[in-house]
């Protein structure tokens, strides 16, 4: 199967609508884990990911502390050149090898990120990463991170290099240092923060790949409150607050409004949760999650939904009416 590609920002390279996010299949042993995951399991949805067209995994170093870099690039030993997906990760965590239970740290001191850059290298099994991205904002000033990323594109470590989790002011200092080639924040019908920073990407020519457009399982169709309140400690969403209380309750009402919609198209509520985001200027592309290959499934199709005004006006009334998310509507 192949998936149309849109170009992505200014770099050389035209991306899939949708990108495999690989947070989740680090496994359950750290921080921020969603649980338990077979790596079997994971191998087979990125796979199952390529094969149905998708051109692009989305990593991070810190994810599973290191145990992501090294399933995607088990998932793709067998891709040669011609087939082979790109390969996006990100730096800037670091965290304690003697206690992993322990939160990252955010760091940007240039010797760390070179570091840094080196060790997701030998975990890919690569020359060259395709994104290199700094993950959050570091106590670091940001020119001085910056600066490393582009000296590492500079050497061809890396092919293009972003930011994520920055807003605009930082954006601002980092392109009079070098272009930022991409941005990647959170972005869904329960997030809407962003507004700035996409309207900032899209007159400076910058890519943008959205992280959790389903709000991480929220906005799937398959969330349902008891589930929510089965979650395991080993989950952080058990510990995130839009999985609890009242906004769980508008969260879950906002999905309920999503169905019809859903319905009209023929697909899933999953769908049109990421449908949206891609409908909104400035968005090049979605990162999406799977633990499965059955997963994949659930998402594949979204790039193929063109929303109605009728549709994103329903949406927008319904985000009014549950009280769901922040930000703009």
């Amino acid at each position: 199967m192949s998936l149309s590609t849109v170009p992505f920002g200014t770099t050389d390279m035209n991306i899939t609508r949708v990108g495999f996010g690989a947070w989740a299949i680090g496994g359950g042993d750290w921080a921020y884990a969603w649980g338990e995951q077979d790596d079997d399991a994971s191998v087979a949805a990125i796979r199952h990911a390529v094969e149905s067209g998708v051109n692009w995994i989305d990593t991070a170093a810190v994810y599973g502390l290191g145990h992501s870099e090294e399933v995607v690039a088990k998932a793709l030993e067998p891709y040669g050149d011609a087939d082979r997906p790109h390969v996006f990760t990100k730096c800037g965590l670091v965290w304690d090898e003697a206690d992993r239970s322990v939160d990252p740290r955010r760091s940007g001191d240039p010797a760390s990120v070179r570091r840094e850059v080196e060790a997701s290298l030998r975990r890919l099994r690569t020359e060259r990463i395709d994104l290199y991205q700094m993950h959050w904002p570091a106590p670091e000033q940001v020119e001085d991170y910056w600066e490393v990323l582009v000296d590492l594109k500079a050497q061809g470590k890396v092919r293009a290099i972003g930011l994520s989790n920055h807003d605009s002011k930082q954006l601002d200092k980092a392109e009079a240092i070098g272009h930022v080639d991409s941005l990647q924040p959170p972005f869904s019908l329960i997030n809407r923060d962003a507004t700035g920073e996409l309207d900032w990407c899209h007159q400076h020519d910058t890519g943008v790949i959205v992280y959790s457009p389903m709000q991480s399982g929220l906005l799937s169709g398959a969330f349902t409150a008891e589930r929510a309140a089965a979650l395991p400690a080993n989950d952080w969403r058990s510990r995130d607050a839009e999985f609890t209380g009242e906004q769980l309750q508008r969260n879950l009402a906002l999905v309920g409004a999503l169905w019809p919609i859903a319905d009209r198209h023929q697909t899933n509520v999953a769908s049109v949760a990421i449908a949206w985001c891609l409908a909104t200027q400035g968005v090049t592309a979605a990162i999406v999650g799977a633990r499965d290959p059955r997963q994949v499934d659930g998402w594949i199709g979204a790039p193929q939904i063109t929303l109605t005004a009728t549709d994103l006006t329903e949406i927008a009334d319904a985000i009014r009416r549950t009280g769901a998310g922040h930000g703009a509507i």
